[in-house]
This record gives C-alpha cells, sequence and structure tokens, in this order.
C-alpha cells in the first residue's frame, strides 16, 4: 500500500485514476485535490468523465488504476462493504433528478439514511423535521416527493445530504433539471449551508453559474484534469454564500 502524502489542509484525492467501461475510456490519468470545507466544481464537455471522477473520488465506482485518498486513508482499497459504510457515514450525496423514494414522504427520505446508520426512529424524525424546516419545507414532511416541485424535491436531497453531517457533499448537476432562478436557490442553500457545517462540496456542471459558487473550478477534458482555473470567475454575494433561511427557501418552488 502506498505511503499518503498528506497536504496541509487536503481532505480528498484522486492520483492518477484510471477508468474504463468496457472498451471505453473515461478517466485516463485524473488528478485532483480538494481541501477542507473546499467547494470545488468539476467542469467539462459531456462525456470528459467529470462524472466518473466525482463517482471515485465517492467510492462508487473503483478505479482500475491509481489512487483515490480521504482523510488520509486509501479509499479504492477498501472492500464495498467498508466503502458502502463510509458513503452512508462521511458522503451526503445530491444527483440531477434527486434520487428520492416517490413512494416515501419528504421526512422518510430525509430520515432514511439516519435509520440505516441505527440512528433511532425519533432522533432520526427529528433531524429530518429540523432540516426540512431549515429548507423551508416544514408543512411538506408528510407529502410524498412525488408530488413536490422540482425544486422542493431537489430541496429534500439537500436536506438528506446535509442531515448526516457529512464531511464531504457529492454533487452531480444539481441544478440540471430545474430553471435558472430555481436551481440558483438551491445552490445558495447547498453552499450556505455546507459552510455552516465545514463540509467539502464537490459539484459536478457544466452550468458557469453553477460554477460561480465554488472556491476553485477545475476542467476535465478527454479523461484527464486539464487545467485548474482557480478561483471561481463569479463568486457570490455574501448574502448569497450564507442564505438559509425560510425567505429564500420559499423563492424555491
Amino acid at each position: 500500500m502506498s505511503t499518503p502524502v498528506v497536504l496541509p489542509g487536503c481532505l480528498l484525492e484522486a492520483r492518477d485514476i484510471v477508468k474504463s467501461f468496457g472498451q471505453t475510456p473515461a478517466l485516463r490519468g485524473a488528478s485532483v485535490t480538494v481541501g477542507q470545507g473546499e467547494i470545488l466544481a468539476v467542469m467539462g464537455p459531456s462525456g470528459s468523465g467529470k462524472s466518473t471522477l466525482l463517482h471515485c473520488l465517492a467510492g462508487i465506482f473503483q478505479p482500475d488504476r491509481g489512487e483515490v485518498w480521504f482523510d488520509g486513508r486509501r479509499l479504492d482499497t477498501l472492500s464495498e462493504a467498508e466503502r458502502t459504510r463510509l458513503r452512508r457515514t462521511a458522503f451526503g450525496f445530491v444527483f440531477q433528478f434527486g434520487q428520492m423514494v416517490p413512494e416515501l414522504t419528504a421526512a422518510d427520505n430525509v430520515a432514511l439514511p439516519l435509520l440505516l446508520n441505527r440512528t433511532s426512529r425519533k432522533l432520526a424524525y427529528k433531524t429530518a423535521g429540523t432540516w426540512l424546516d431549515r429548507l423551508g419545507l416544514g408543512d411538506k414532511g408528510g407529502r410524498r416527493t412525488g408530488e413536490l416541485s422540482g425544486g422542493e424535491a431537489q430541496r429534500v436531497a439537500v436536506a438528506r445530504a446535509l442531515a448526516l453531517t457529512p464531511k464531504v457533499v457529492f454533487a452531480d448537476e444539481p441544478t440540471g433539471s430545474l430553471d435558472s432562478l430555481t436551481g440558483e436557490k438551491v445552490m445558495d442553500l447547498l453552499t450556505g449551508l455546507a459552510r455552516q457545517q465545514d463540509a467539502t462540496v464537490v459539484v459536478v456542471t457544466h452550468d458557469a453559474r453553477v460554477a460561480s459558487y465554488a472556491d476553485r473550478v477545475v476542467m476535465v477534458r478527454d479523461g484527464h484534469v486539464s487545467a485548474d482555473l482557480g478561483t471561481a470567475a463569479a463568486p457570490r454575494s455574501p448574502a448569497a454564500a450564507t442564505a438559509t433561511g425560510p425567505a429564500s427557501a420559499r423563492a424555491v418552488r
């Protein structure tokens, strides 16, 4: 096993990741580091490998070659059970279409990961209610997520991701199915609440407006992290970056 070389403040790192699906290469030696509490945007054209990179960083995919390190620990050599446990306890996820269970209520969806971590039912649902309140959905807890609007469902996904108090939130095109205004409000809430928890965020996007919420932007092309674009070109205002109140949440419909 490789000896970790831990960079100051580095929480997550991919080292020369190679990943193919059959005969189709997705990553060809991608490397990236993510700092503790950093919001990193990963951009690139469709098919560039950016979502595959996120899935490798999150331990969902195992790379064919290369290394993934998380918090000083080699992630890609862990067993499937160990990686599953890590995803349940240290990582939160927000995907393009939320990936809610539509037959369950909003409160059920937020509480489910907590229940899987053997949190008591009473505490799990109390935590779910608290997070739904913070996201302006306190009156939607009993509604099935299939009955919610796109913006409301994505806010439930944000609540589910953050309720675990994760070290890292992975967001794959979190606004891709939303209109621009709703997408901005969801990003306001996701990044503002993550900063409150000092959580690291890795967001994959093709949208420059979404990338503007990040502290740093990297570009993926042809399976390589081809450029580090540094600080996002259009930083959010302090008010937007910390928007967590019901007034902001109510605008997301």
